[in-house]
């Protein structure tokens, strides 16, 4: 359809939505749901909508063993097209919006782009269910380095916010597959930011297992290392705005995503407001 026959249709959230894929490529359907639904069929009815309108596209992901994932969602030749339009860039073909589908499909990060967006839709979801929580920022790889002088690279970067208090933060998202060692040694970057005036933000290690989260703070063994380092593991459940974080040097205490430090700093060239 075209752009100016499908926008009168479209309401906030399905904006919301569209915005949301186009700056972090690829959202399921339950995080969808979570983040802006109250039910399921009420966001498979209208996301369907959104697809035959093509302002929405989807693929679903075969796993040899273990059947299909759920629908993936991403930003369709409409959507697309508005966009790039609404940011003053020039509106991309339907070969390139296609392609672009098609590398997030076969992409062998994509477990790890789902992971790391999952993360931060449990924080929409619970923005949208519990009055006084808010998700304020939510930047993708891509934008935090980017904003921050390409200093650092974290997964992401949120401003999270329960009553007067907000939080800033880094995510590194892993999956195991890396050596802890490099694991630890990403802090000295988030380090010389801070030194150079960017914001004291915690670097949050979301981890698979709390074997994993045992074996990196005997990494970290007790030393300085000029950021707030917090960790806190996946297979107990938990969401990463309930009280499972664990910080370096605060021994056994976990804390809610909220309550742990941090220090927005001045302003500056590296340091958005």
């Amino acid at each position: 359809m075209d752009l100016t026959a499908v926008t009168p249709m479209l309401t906030d959230r399905d904006i919301a939505i569209v915005e949301l894929l186009g700056e972090h490529g690829v959202l399921t359907s339950p995080q969808i749901t979570a983040a802006f639904f109250g039910s399921p069929h009420t966001a498979l009815h209208r996301l369907r909508l959104l697809r035959i309108w093509g302002v929405l596209d989807r693929f679903v992901r075969y796993r040899p063993g273990f059947g299909s994932y759920p629908y993936h969602w991403v930003a369709g030749p409409v959507g697309a097209r508005w966009l790039a339009l609404s940011r003053d860039e020039p509106a991309p073909s339907l070969r390139a919006v296609r392609e672009r589908r098609d590398r997030l499909a076969s992409s062998p990060k994509l477990d790890h782009l789902i992971g790391v967006n999952q993360f931060f839709t449990d924080l929409l979801a619970n923005s949208r269910t519990e009055p006084g929580c808010h998700l304020l920022r939510w930047w993708s790889e891509r934008t935090t380095a980017n904003r921050f002088g390409r200093r650092i690279n974290p997964d992401g970067h949120g401003l999270w916010t329960v009553g007067d208090r907000v939080v800033g933060f880094y995510v590194e998202h892993d999956t195991g597959t890396e050596q802890l060692d490099r694991l630890v040694a990403k802090l000295d970057r988030y380090r010389r930011l801070r030194a150079e005036g960017g914001p004291g933000f915690p670097v949050l290690f979301w981890l698979p297992s709390k074997i994993r989260e045992q074996n990196l703070h005997r990494r970290l063994n007790g030393k300085d290392h000029g950021v707030v380092v917090a960790s806190a593991f996946r297979d107990a459940g938990l969401a990463a705005w309930q009280p499972v974080w664990k910080v370096q040097g605060n021994g056994r205490h976990r804390l809610a995503l909220h309550e742990l430090p941090s220090d927005p700093g001045v302003p500056g060239p590296l340091n958005p407001s």
